[in-house]
């Protein structure tokens, strides 16, 4: 038993098991409403995708929207209006 599980631990460290990067959360939602304002806490949704969702879903809830700091997807790019000549 005791050699059945030494060479089980050995094929797992030699496989190299879960990578680092397959063990970190992907977390594709930039946006975050935190429900309630002032002394009691509303709790807080991380799953919006604009920032017109996270509005949206406070709409008559109260609270506000903040940018999500695990979020792991492309960063936001803002185009310049095109000037006028």
């Amino acid at each position: 038993m005791r050699i059945a599980l030494a060479a089980l631990l050995g094929i797992v460290v030699i496989a190299g098991g879960p990578s680092a990067a397959t063990a970190q959360k992907f977390d594709p939602y930039p946006w975050c409403a935190e429900y309630g304002m002032g002394k009691s806490d509303g709790g807080t949704n991380c799953y919006f995708m604009t920032y017109e969702q996270c509005r949206a879903a406070l709409s008559g809830n109260g609270g506000f929207c903040r940018h999500n700091l695990f979020y792991t997807g492309p960063r936001e790019v803002r185009h310049a209006a095109p000037r006028r000549r």
